[in-house]
Formats: C-alpha cells, sequence, structure tokens
C-alpha cells in the first residue's frame, strides 16, 4: 500500500459520500486510475464496507452502557451459544472477547434505564452468565470510526 491507497483511506474514512472524480483530484490522479486503487482496496478487503453514521442523541438513544460478562462456562460450545445469542441482540453494538477479570466486553446503545434493563432481561435470558457488571457511560469525549492509517 503506498502514499495514494493511504490518502485514499484516510479521504474514505472522512466522508465516504466523496466522488472518484473528488477523490482523485485531492491526491492528484486521474479518474480511472483512483477508480481502480478503490476497487483494489476493497478485493482485498481493506475497505470493508461504506456505512452511514447516525446521530444515536437524535435517535433517542442517549444511553451508552460497556457491559462485562464472566462465562458460564469456558468451552467452545458455551462461546458459539453465546456469540448467536448476543449477535441477535441489536442493542449490542460491540462485542468483544477480552482478557483480564471479565471474558466479555459489550458495547450497548439504548435509549434510557428502562430500555436498557429489557435489554439485560433478554441478554441474560436463555444463557448461563457468570457474573454480569455494567457501567454506564456519563459523557462522550472521543468518538471516531477512523483508523490511525500509518
Amino acid at each position: 500500500m503506498d502514499r495514494l491507497d493511504k490518502e485514499i483511506l484516510r479521504l474514505l474514512q472522512d466522508d465516504a459520500t466523496l466522488s472518484v472524480n473528488d477523490i482523485a483530484e485531492r491526491i492528484g490522479l486521474s479518474t480511472t486510475p483512483c477508480w481502480r486503487r478503490i476497487q483494489n482496496l476493497e478485493k482485498q478487503g481493506v475497505i470493508k464496507k461504506r456505512v452511514a453514521l447516525l446521530d444515536a442523541e437524535k435517535l433517542n438513544l442517549g444511553m451508552t452502557v460497556f457491559v462485562q460478562i464472566k462465562a458460564g462456562q469456558h468451552d467452545i460450545n458455551w462461546l458459539s451459544q453465546f456469540a448467536e445469542h448476543a449477535a441477535g441482540i441489536e442493542q449490542i453494538v460491540e462485542f468483544y472477547r477480552m482478557s483480564g477479570e471479565y471474558d466479555y466486553m459489550l458495547k450497548v446503545v439504548v435509549a434510557d434505564m428502562k430500555a436498557f434493563d429489557i435489554f439485560y432481561k433478554k441478554l441474560v435470558g436463555g444463557i448461563q452468565l457468570s457474573d454480569v457488571t455494567s457501567s454506564f457511560a456519563m459523557e462522550q469525549i472521543k468518538y471516531t470510526t477512523a483508523l490511525a492509517i500509518q
């Protein structure tokens, strides 16, 4: 990946609606080679997909909660069941297996405490969990989906 590819990625991370022509002009290429580079980055899986970022507050989803979970069991069957269970809950926007005291970390976005309680009951229903703890974000200091491109 050369300097031009990296600049294309920086531009697309900032605004995925830019036209190929706009990107080409900004990096000093003609349209066709720029389009080929973007296509190649997509084929390589560097560009996974292009999405719209929504304003959670304007959608009445103003509560972000980080949920830490200790596994009910430590085997591949439990993990598969838990992953499938969590994947079916739309309020979970991020899901990680962790090192340390807790086995899993979920980022959950909901409207309010009542909505979180409904989510929580769905989360703990139908799967054995050893421990669940939740931390409520009081203020978002930084939010970006842009990766630092070296």
